[in-house]
């Protein structure tokens, strides 16, 4: 085997970068923990409509399905992703001036798996990361080799995270309806990004965890709207009786919409 072609090796270089400026998905408890601590979590929603149900063996689809739920917006079923995310500009809270992490023992998952992606279908690209050079160089311990990650410890996070984001969902689909969101972006397109009070994040939160532990959760009825910056998208979103709207942000600024392309409308 050719280890340069086949073998990416990393090691942290303590450069700070990828503790800066983040939106950093949590499960819902590392949420709760998060808040306790002083943090901010913002809600960040996406949805896609969902007429029929995908093949089995449509690994992508069926990825999206496992962490998401089911709702109606208009006369179009569509299922529904909540991401919880820490969300702080400039350097984490827990950032130490010597670049080490100051809650080390109950950083988040995605922490503990870094440089390694949570979603299988994302390939781990040393370029799409903030890492330096340096990082990825020969002399450091092989971290993946032909798209499998080495060592046990970070595929069993993986795992564990895989599994909270599909468990989660029942419980996200009850905190937006604690809170009334009820917009999203259209998946691929960007995110509804809602920013809650902290206080009231939390109760909700604490809430729904609560009732999941006594028993299960109630299904939510709830009518979504999606939001674009995109002429073309929310035309489309329309012509098969879905809701659809170019307002990008709410009079007291709780609610923005976060696109991935300039607007058009």
């Amino acid at each position: 085997m050719n280890d340069t072609a086949e073998t990416l090796h990393f090691s942290c270089t303590l450069c700070g970068k990828c503790c800066h400026d983040l939106k950093l998905p949590l499960s819902v408890s590392e949420s709760i923990s998060w808040l306790r601590r002083g943090g901010v979590v913002q809600v960040l929603t996406e949805a896609m409509p969902w007429p029929v149900e995908p093949p089995a063996d449509d690994g992508p689809a069926q990825h999206k399905r496992r962490r998401s739920f089911a709702a109606t917006s208009g006369n179009q079923p569509i299922r529904v992703i909540v991401t919880l995310a820490a969300s702080f500009d400039g350097p984490c809270p827990h950032l130490r001036d010597d670049m080490r992490c100051g809650a080390y023992e109950a950083r988040p998952r995605v922490c503990r798996i870094y440089p390694a992606e949570v979603n299988p279908y994302v390939k781990l690209m040393p370029a799409g990361k903030a890492c330096p050079p340096q990082a990825w160089t020969e002399q450091h311990p092989a971290f993946e080799r032909a798209g499998r990650i080495l060592d046990d410890q970070t595929v069993e996070i993986i795992r564990q995270s895989r599994d909270a984001d599909a468990q989660d969902a029942s419980l996200k689909e009850r905190f937006v309806a604690l809170l009334g969101y009820t917009k999203a972006a259209l998946s691929n397109e960007g995110f509804a990004v809602y920013t809650p009070q902290p206080a009231a994040a939390r109760e909700a939160l604490e809430a729904v965890a609560a009732q999941a532990s006594r028993s299960s959760l109630d299904r939510v009825s709830s009518d979504w709207t999606f939001v674009s910056n995109q002429r073309d998208t929310i035309e489309a979103l329309v012509s098969i009786e879905a809701r659809a709207t170019a307002d990008t942000k709410d009079d007291d600024g709780a609610f923005r919409y976060l696109g991935w392309r300039a607007s058009n409308t």
